[in-house]
């Protein structure tokens, strides 16, 4: 596929005028089965002069599962809020589940289930009362909150630990608890924001065959955010972001296809000879953490001719087909382990805060 077929609009519109709420946009809900379960038009959050999303489009199908993928920094959790109506947009417009989400705030609450980045139960209380708690919360009928918690406890395989207190279980287990609280009240959609930072990959995988039995068994729409690539390869589609612009929009298997090359990457004595001399040759080759990588179209038949034409000595050479960090390599000349830090300085967000 062509890359520019996968590119989305990454233009800044931060700034536009400040969102107001529109009736006509935002009063009539989308029927079950009918549009995008989130739709997204130049959505951008300003705080002060720091631009931590710079005006991003895209629609989430009912049913998908979809990835934000960037480092940190690059947008993914203040676009999560936005969505959420955690964070009040600075211009654009979005709706989630048919409710735009200024105007229609509370029927979008009601319709979305949210995992954040942090723990947020109570480590004193057992998994079915902190899930009660959260069923008062939001006003689930009285006769359905024990088939619920039945329900969503067998889902994330946590039923023979209902009665025991959270502060005894591991990391995973607790994520898995998070995730059943966020689906206790039906949600159309189930929002993760970095669901398996911290823990181990088998305990991942494990948590992953728990999220995609949500949404085979519920129907549940799944909107995720993450930096590990492994992780975003379970997406039905990836938007990639970085420095709050989305860069590349498509399935797995396009966004590879985009990049239109196998890699070679070589550690050499000197990397900066290495890449200036292949350069010169017309290899499309850039410094990486592993040395330099070069963009091919085999890389079996590549390996000799690279090495060669390197014209200084080659200690390692690793050669293979394109993967989502190649992806990223590709449309931001980085890799994502280059993580940015915190793009929203403290006291910008609490600047934010004090005027939602």
């Amino acid at each position: 596929m062509d890359a520019d077929r996968v590119r989305a609009g990454t233009a800044v519109r931060g700034q536009g005028p400040v969102v107001s709420a529109d009736a006509d946009f935002a009063q009539r809900p989308v029927r079950d089965g009918a549009g995008p379960a989130v739709d997204v038009h130049g959505l951008a959050k300003r705080y002060g002069e720091v631009v931590a999303v710079a005006g991003v489009d895209f629609s989430v199908a009912q049913g998908e599962v979809f990835a934000l993928l960037g480092p940190n920094g690059a947008g993914k959790s203040t676009t999560i809020k936005m969505l959420c109506t955690l964070a009040r947009p600075t211009s654009g417009r979005a709706t989630v589940a048919g409710y735009d989400v200024l105007s229609a705030a509370r029927e979008v609450r009601r319709r979305i289930g949210l995992v954040f980045q942090e723990q947020t139960l109570d480590d004193q209380l057992t998994a079915e009362e902190n899930l009660r708690f959260h069923a008062v919360l939001y006003g689930v009928p009285h006769d359905r909150v024990e088939p619920r918690i039945a329900r969503v406890l067998d889902l994330v395989a946590l039923s023979d630990r209902r009665r025991h207190l959270v502060s005894t279980y591991s990391g995973g287990m607790a994520r898995r608890l998070e995730i059943a609280r966020g689906m206790l009240h039906t949600p159309r959609i189930l929002f993760l924001d970095e669901p398996t930072l911290g823990l181990d990959p088998q305990t991942r995988a494990l948590m992953w065959d728990d999220v995609l039995r949500l949404r085979e068994e519920e129907g549940v729409t799944i909107f995720l955010t993450t930096h590990y690539m492994d992780e975003a390869e379970y997406a039905d589609r990836i938007a990639i972001i970085d420095h709050g612009s989305i860069i590349a929009l498509g399935t797995p298997s396009a966004l590879k296809a985009s990049v239109g090359a196998d890699t070679v990457t070589l550690g050499t004595d000197d990397d900066e000879a290495a890449l200036a001399s292949l350069k010169r040759v017309g290899y499309t080759a850039v410094h990486t953490e592993g040395g330099i990588t070069v963009f091919v179209d085999d890389e079996e038949s590549a390996v000799g001719p690279i090495v060669s034409a390197a014209e200084v000595p080659v200690r390692t050479v690793r050669a293979r087909r394109p993967t989502l960090d190649d992806v990223f390599l590709h449309f931001t000349g980085r890799e994502i382990r280059e993580q940015h830090g915190e793009a929203v300085p403290m006291f910008a967000r609490a600047h934010g805060a004090r005027r939602r």
